[in-house]
């Protein structure tokens, strides 16, 4: 039952952001999030070249990363909004640096073991994901970054303002206006952090309810 529910909730999901996306290009404005500006900073400290993004979106922040001469891969469920980001890519003069995948998380990374120097992902964690689907998606990224490499993440908290309200869908899901958000609380970023180097927890407010966040950075041993 559990999993037939959460199938469910990840179709109506990706159907949702299909035709978001669809109905809102470049929903998210062309400048970089708070997140991928600091990411950038850390990744190259840590002499890092190529980042892979999950839930790119129509790709702001892959975006910032290849104009900050990184080589981007950027996954995304929503075919609508990574060919938004190929155009703007282009546009930009980084199509050269760029290269969008289709690829829902839930499924394994088509990428090669420890082929990936950096891994960013706003957000993405605190979608519409189980927290078994999301432990399995951290031991992905695990198996693909090399050594020492870098994983900077960003999810919604339990001290968000939406936390216990709107349709609940259980372990700790909730939707609002059909977005469904896994609301992590700190028990869940340390076990996350099982067997790396736990950099940072940094909590911070975006948008205008404000929405309330932690940016987890956390390395692989070398």
């Amino acid at each position: 039952m559990a999993q037939e529910r959460d199938e469910r909730l990840a179709d109506a999901q990706r159907e949702h952001w299909q035709s978001t996306y669809t109905a809102h290009p470049g929903m998210y404005g062309e400048q970089p999030s708070d997140p991928a500006i600091h990411a950038a900073d850390v990744f190259r400290a840590a002499g890092a070249r190529d980042v892979l993004e999950l839930g790119a979106g129509h790709g702001r922040d892959a975006l910032y990363f290849a104009r900050e001469g990184f080589t981007v891969r950027a996954t995304d469920f929503s075919a609508t909004g990574l060919e938004q980001l190929a155009h703007a890519a282009q546009a930009q003069g980084v199509g050269d640096r760029v290269a969008t995948v289709v690829h829902d998380v839930r499924e394994p990374l088509a990428v090669a073991n420890g082929s990936v120097d950096a891994v960013f992902a706003h957000m993405l964690l605190c979608m519409a994901l189980s927290t078994k689907e999301i432990h399995t998606l951290v031991g992905e990224v695990r198996r693909v970054l090399r050594p020492g490499g870098s994983f900077l993440y960003t999810v919604r908290h339990t001290g968000d303002a939406h936390y216990s309200s709107g349709t609940p869908h259980g372990d700790d899901i909730f939707e609002h206006g059909g977005f469904a958000v896994h609301f992590f609380d700190r028990d869940l970023v340390n076990a996350l952090a099982d067997g790396w180097t736990l950099n940072e927890v940094h909590a911070f407010e975006e948008g205008d309810l404000p929405r309330r966040l932690w940016r987890v950075t956390q390395t692989l041993p070398r």
